[in-house]
Protein backbone atom coordinates (compact mmCIF):
# COMPACT_ATOMS: atom_id res chain seq x y z
CA UNK A 1 0.00 0.00 0.00
CA UNK A 2 2.01 3.51 -0.75
CA UNK A 3 2.02 5.79 2.28
CA UNK A 4 -0.62 8.61 1.00
CA UNK A 5 -3.15 5.60 0.76
CA UNK A 6 -1.89 4.50 3.86
CA UNK A 7 -2.70 8.13 5.65
CA UNK A 8 -5.45 9.00 3.73
CA UNK A 9 -7.54 5.95 5.21
CA UNK A 10 -5.82 6.32 8.46
CA UNK A 11 -6.90 10.03 8.81
CA UNK A 12 -10.52 9.22 7.92
CA UNK A 13 -10.81 6.40 10.47
CA UNK A 14 -9.31 9.20 12.93
CA UNK A 15 -11.83 11.66 11.62
CA UNK A 16 -15.42 9.32 11.48
CA UNK A 17 -14.41 7.62 15.01
CA UNK A 18 -14.09 10.89 17.10
CA UNK A 19 -17.73 11.84 15.85
CA UNK A 20 -18.85 9.57 18.82
CA UNK A 21 -16.30 11.46 21.66
CA UNK A 22 -18.34 14.53 20.36
CA UNK A 23 -21.85 12.66 20.97
CA UNK A 24 -19.94 11.76 24.64
CA UNK A 25 -19.33 15.33 25.48
CA UNK A 26 -22.15 16.89 24.04
CA UNK A 27 -24.87 14.28 23.33
CA UNK A 28 -27.12 12.01 26.01
CA UNK A 29 -24.29 9.43 24.92
CA UNK A 30 -22.48 9.68 28.29
CA UNK A 31 -25.78 8.55 30.53
CA UNK A 32 -26.32 5.38 28.71
CA UNK A 33 -23.95 3.06 29.96
CA UNK A 34 -22.69 0.61 26.94
CA UNK A 35 -22.39 3.20 24.97
CA UNK A 36 -20.32 5.39 27.50
CA UNK A 37 -17.88 2.38 27.98
CA UNK A 38 -17.58 1.72 24.22
CA UNK A 39 -16.20 5.24 23.94
CA UNK A 40 -14.11 5.50 27.03
CA UNK A 41 -12.32 2.53 26.39
CA UNK A 42 -12.39 2.05 22.96
CA UNK A 43 -13.05 4.58 20.66
CA UNK A 44 -10.86 7.11 22.63
CA UNK A 45 -7.60 4.89 22.65
CA UNK A 46 -8.09 4.11 18.95
CA UNK A 47 -8.69 7.77 18.46
CA UNK A 48 -5.70 8.89 20.27
CA UNK A 49 -3.75 5.60 18.65
CA UNK A 50 -4.37 6.81 15.26
CA UNK A 51 -3.27 10.45 15.79
CA UNK A 52 -0.19 9.15 16.96
CA UNK A 53 0.30 6.84 13.99
CA UNK A 54 -0.45 10.08 11.80
CA UNK A 55 2.33 12.28 13.75
CA UNK A 56 4.98 9.92 14.41
CA UNK A 57 4.29 6.69 12.02
CA UNK A 58 7.18 7.21 9.87
CA UNK A 59 9.65 7.47 12.84
CA UNK A 60 8.06 3.78 13.91
CA UNK A 61 8.72 2.75 10.71
CA UNK A 62 12.01 4.40 10.21
CA UNK A 63 13.23 2.39 13.10
CA UNK A 64 11.56 -0.97 12.54
CA UNK A 65 13.44 -1.07 9.22
CA UNK A 66 16.21 0.10 10.99
CA UNK A 67 16.13 -3.00 13.36
CA UNK A 68 15.51 -5.12 11.02
CA UNK A 69 12.13 -6.60 11.92
CA UNK A 70 10.33 -6.32 8.83
CA UNK A 71 7.87 -9.04 7.77
CA UNK A 72 8.51 -8.47 4.09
Amino acid sequence: MKAATERKIIRWFHILASIPILGYIYGPVASLPVPAFAVKFVILPAVILSGFWLWLGHRVKKWWRATGMRTQ
